[in-house]
């Protein structure tokens, strides 16, 4: 994760269903809730938590069940780091993947927004991934200082 000293991290594993992606929101946020973010700064972090972990419930396994790790640290300076990774099928073109309203299912319905929610409501997103292999996103929220 990040390089600077944690201060304090989390480790989850998920199976990729629908039904867990609320439950890794409520989790990130329990264990961001020990920093005291803001209601702005919380509601960022649990909106790019969902789009990230529904991202590998629709498209890692390809329907099949598979597994979702979230990790989750902070440091000193209140900068929250959230991975969410997957064995899945990997990303093609991760450039492609992160343009607004691209999708690979769109007999789904989806909107192609993911990416795009992700990188708005966080400071830093990364995306890697490889065919076969999976995903892994980093999200990075700046926390404000209290004072």
């Amino acid at each position: 994760m990040s390089r600077r000293k944690s201060q304090n991290s989390v480790k989850l594993i998920l199976q990729s269903k629908s039904i867990n992606e609320g439950f890794a929101r409520a989790a990130v946020a329990a264990f961001v809730a020990q920093l005291d973010p803001t209601i702005g700064e919380m509601a960022d972090l649990k909106t790019a938590v969902s789009e990230a972990v529904t991202n590998c419930i629709v498209h890692a396994y390809g329907g099949e069940s598979g597994e979702i790790y979230i990790s989750c640290e902070y440091d000193a300076s209140r900068k929250v780091t959230v991975r969410i990774k997957d064995k899945g099928v990997g990303i093609k073109n991760v450039s492609e993947a992160r343009r607004p309203l691209f999708t690979t299912a769109p007999e789904a319905e989806r909107s192609g927004m993911g990416f795009t929610i992700m990188e708005s409501f966080c400071d830093k997103v990364s995306v890697k991934s490889k065919i076969g292999k999976g995903t892994a996103v980093t999200l990075v929220k700046q926390l404000k200082h209290i004072k």
